[in-house]
């Protein structure tokens, strides 16, 4: 399965905005949500995440480089959904691999930072195997994890 980051556009958003990831908004936040959270943030960079020719997720980047803040110099997964359809076939940790590709183009792209719900074990396995490693820090409930680049 060819799985490609791709940009959003006016003819795609809305069917990127019904992708839904099957947790009843529990573990990540619906696209429409993120996207228009991008619109207030400089710094975010998102992609729909195409499987073959149909759309499977979304993600969404803090990118440090895009804004003006001086202070903030951490990569961050921001957002990772997978629509419940295309679950457990290997499109998220594709489309991550695809968006470290990304990274390394990136002026100080050194590491990548994520965090996860508590208790989202699947999720784990997934970070792990991509080479994430767990901070021991806490984010508003979210467990932080990074790999480096």
């Amino acid at each position: 399965m060819d799985v490609r980051l791709v940009e959003v556009t006016r003819a795609s958003v809305r069917a990127v905005c019904r992708l839904d990831a099957g947790d009843d908004g529990r573990q990540v936040a619906p696209n429409a949500v993120s996207i228009a959270e991008a619109h207030f943030c400089p710094q975010a960079w998102f992609r729909a995440i195409e499987a073959d020719t149909e759309l499977a997720g979304f993600l969404m980047l803090y990118d440090p480089t895009l804004g003006t803040d001086p202070e903030e110099s951490n990569f961050t997964l921001w957002r990772l959904m997978v629509d419940a359809r295309f679950q457990n076939r290997g499109i998220g940790a594709r489309a991550i691999e695809q968006l470290i590709e990304h990274l390394r183009s990136r002026p100080g792209a050194r590491q990548l930072h994520l965090s996860h719900v508590k208790g989202n074990d699947a999720v784990a396995r997934l970070y792990r195997r991509l080479g994430f490693r767990y901070t021991g820090v806490e984010d508003e409930g979210e467990l932080v994890m990074v790999r480096d680049l």
